[in-house]
C-alpha cells in the first residue's frame, strides 16, 4: 500500500476549513432546471397577512414551507402568535403540519406529510 497517498488523504481533512463560508454558499441561487421535481421546499416570510395565503397555497400544492418568522417575531409578537394560530389551524385542515425548527423558522408541511418532533429536549 502506497503510504504517501494515504497520508495525503488523510492530510486533507486536517486543513483550515471556513465552515462559515462553506454554509454560506449552500444558498446561492443556481441556474437549474426543476422539472423533475415532484415537490419543492421553498423559503417564504411570515409578515403580513397575505402571506398565511401565500403558504398555505404552496403547501396545498404538496410544497414544503421554510417559514422565516424572525423579523415579525422581533416587531410585532402578538400579531406573530395571530398569524401562525390561523396558520396551524388551516394546515390541520388539510392534514399538513407545523413545526418551530429554530428561533427564526418553522417548517410547515403538505397533506399526509408530518414532522417528527422531538420530546424532553
Amino acid at each position: 500500500m502506497n503510504m504517501g497517498f494515504f497520508n495525503k488523504v488523510m492530510d486533507k481533512g486536517n486543513q483550515d476549513v471556513d465552515l462559515e463560508d462553506f454554509l454560506n454558499n449552500l444558498d446561492e441561487v443556481q441556474e437549474e432546471t426543476y422539472d423533475d421535481a415532484d415537490a419543492f421546499v421553498k423559503p417564504m416570510d411570515l409578515i403580513v397577512d397575505a402571506d398565511v395565503d401565500a403558504i398555505m397555497k404552496e403547501v396545498k400544492t404538496g410544497n414544503i414551507v421554510l417559514m422565516n418568522i424572525s423579523d415579525l417575531a422581533k416587531r410585532n409578537a402578538l400579531k406573530l402568535k395571530e398569524l401562525v394560530a390561523i396558520l396551524k389551524e388551516q394546515v390541520k385542515a388539510i392534514d399538513g403540519d407545523v413545526a418551530r425548527i429554530s428561533q427564526g423558522r418553522v417548517l410547515v408541511t403538505p397533506s399526509k406529510v408530518k414532522i417528527i418532533k422531538r420530546k424532553g429536549q
